[in-house]
């Protein structure tokens, strides 16, 4: 029963491991074909947190020239991390207390807040009848 157990563990462990493996080769890859395919004008972000446009790229030096709001900086591939898309911003007021959008039914009526010191303005033309005079007529 211990030798079947240890069997099966080590079968694991090796399927795991062949699995972590082909997972890192495909991760390669992809990070390979991102920075081959690097044109300029591409905004980037190295692993350092730089973010800045792609200047030029030399294939055979395998570098980059970034630029980073004037400052030009010459970079190695392995140095970017990956494309730069700038997050969306939304305001404080545009969602509710668990960040979810506000639809236009969930946002409060803004009305004027009347200072209560002020006299209400009157029309003349208006002439407010109680409730129960409205339902009689």
């Amino acid at each position: 029963m211990d030798i079947l157990f240890l069997v099966v563990f080590i079968v694991v462990m090796f399927g795991m491991m062949f699995w972590q493996s082909k997972k890192a080769k495909q991760q390669q890859a992809e990070r390979q074909n991102f920075r081959s395919s690097l044109q300029p004008g591409t905004e980037v972000i190295t692993i350092g947190g730089i973010i800045g446009k792609v200047v030029s790229v030399d294939t055979e030096y395998e570098e980059i020239v970034v630029d980073s709001e004037g400052s030009q900086l010459r970079f190695g591939f392995n140095a970017i991390s990956r494309e730069y898309v700038r997050p969306a911003y939304v305001h404080d007021d545009e969602v509710d207390e668990n960040g979810n959008p506000l639809s236009k039914e969930d946002e409060p009526d803004q009305k004027p807040v009347v200072d209560a010191t002020e006299e209400p303005a009157q029309d003349a033309d208006v002439i407010q009848q109680p409730i129960d005079e409205q339902k009689n007529d």
